[in-house]
């Protein structure tokens, strides 16, 4: 059973990119027919009552996802005050790409961060604080993100020409030698 919990930490940690099944036969070392075993019996434990989850293959990759039946409920957790009065780290970081490179995609906004967007670019929106402005010329023509007037009255902007500059204090070129121990404080 060792193998099953593995699987369910691999397909949470990939979260919306999910794993193809070449993935878990290289990962976990088994073969296809193993691989498949493990996901049907893990997809089979899903299938209680008593779980959120199930196991999905959207876009040739298997993922853990919600299930429909609780729709309701996940949208409730966006209009809970404590839920929606405040935004994580994370979510700032996401929303200040999103105001000062609009109109944006959503690959753009990952490749900046490093990391998968899609859960804090969905909340956002859930939040009124970004939108769908169009549609990018890149191939999949993928949306393009921007701010929102209620994103303005959250932060207190007339516009986005308000938002501070960003710049680096006292930068240095690449090739300049910088005492990192030295402060520019004296006391």
């Amino acid at each position: 059973m060792k193998e099953l919990a593995i699987l369910e930490g691999l397909l949470f940690i990939v979260g919306d990119e999910g794993l193809k099944i070449n993935d878990i036969m290289d990962i976990l070392e088994i073969d296809e027919a193993k691989a498949r075993k493990l996901l049907k019996d893990l997809q089979k434990e899903y299938d209680s009552e008593n779980r959120g989850l199930r196991i999905s293959f959207l876009a040739d990759s298997f993922k853990l996802t919600t299930k429909k039946e609780h729709i309701e409920y996940y949208k409730k957790l966006f209009t809970l005050p404590n839920v929606s009065s405040t935004l994580s780290q994370a979510a700032l970081e996401t929303l200040a790409i999103i105001a000062y490179n609009q109109p944006i995609t959503r690959v753009q906004i990952d490749e900046m961060r490093g990391i998968s967007s899609a859960f804090l670019v969905k909340k956002l929106m859930a939040k009124d604080l970004i939108k769908v402005c169009g549609k990018s010329n890149l191939p999949g023509k993928p949306n393009l993100y921007k701010t929102t007037d209620a994103f303005l009255d959250y932060f207190g902007l007339a516009s986005i020409s308000e938002l501070p500059n960003i710049s680096v204090e006292n930068a240095t070129s690449d090739d300049a030698e910088v005492d990192l121990y030295k402060s520019k404080y004296t006391e």
